[in-house]
């Protein structure tokens, strides 16, 4: 992360100044433009930034990770060629560096959550069980992208509009019981929709995360790193051809 703020004037501060930016702008078109509410419930301002807040915080990780992917190979020609270097733990190196934006907004929703709250929910303790198919996910998405990105160059293109499809289709500005009820399974599919629910009840509304979904959820984050692992082993060979 410090290599990314290296030469601004601010640094690493940007790293906190850019999310509460972001968030500042979302609440002001949601909440005071728009004039939307959370759900049937009357809420505070903070509050609804917060719920925001959450939701962009798993969204930015997982987007971080996912659209630097497709570039993992192509920039760095001198390990595929000249060095005898394990590329498989590339996107391991690029997930565990966008966890640090993940850990910020962390403490910034902490922080706020004790503003708003006076104190903090015992269910922060599950947090990390609800993050943990982030990094699977990330990473096996890594692999895949990561291979894919090198032999077609149009990959990185088509994900950044993908991921801008996915950051509204999402329950980041809105909770997942305003969809019809017809709608409601469909979001299932969303890999993203059952950790920015879930971080919700436990940082926010201080409820215990649903363990059967979790469970299920990881084991299903954890297939796609298989396929990811395996697709990347399985091409990997001709890296060095077209890098």
């Amino acid at each position: 992360m410090h290599a990314r703020y290296r030469q601004s004037i601010l640094g690493t501060a940007w790293a906190v100044l850019t999310p509460l930016l972001m968030l500042a702008v979302y609440t002001f078109v949601f909440r005071f433009v728009l004039r939307l509410r959370w759900g049937s419930s009357v809420e505070s301002d903070l509050l609804f930034a917060l719920r925001l807040y959450a939701g962009l915080a798993v969204f930015n990780f997982f987007a971080e990770c996912v659209s630097r992917a497709p570039r993992l190979i192509l920039e760095q020609p001198h390990l595929v060629k000249k060095v005898v270097f394990p590329l498989e733990i590339l996107p391991w190196v690029n997930a565990v560096s966008s966890l640090a934006h993940l850990g910020i907004a962390l403490v910034l929703l902490v922080c706020f959550g004790i503003w708003e709250h006076g104190a903090v929910h015992a269910t922060l303790l599950a947090l990390p069980l609800v993050w943990l198919a982030l990094l699977p996910l990330s990473v096996g998405l890594g692999w895949l992208l990561s291979a894919l990105g090198t032999y077609v160059r149009d990959v990185a293109q088509v994900l950044g509009m993908l991921l801008s499809l996915m950051m509204f289709l999402s329950p980041i500005f809105f909770p997942v019981e305003a969809l019809p009820k017809a709608v409601q399974p469909w979001m299932a599919l969303n890999p993203l929709a059952l950790t920015i629910t879930q971080t919700r009840l436990v940082i926010i509304d201080g409820s215990w995360p649903d363990w059967s979904a979790l469970a299920w959820h990881f084991a299903a984050c954890c297939a796609v790193a298989v396929v990811g692992a395996l697709f990347f082993r399985q091409v990997r060979k001709g890296f060095a051809d077209v890098v």
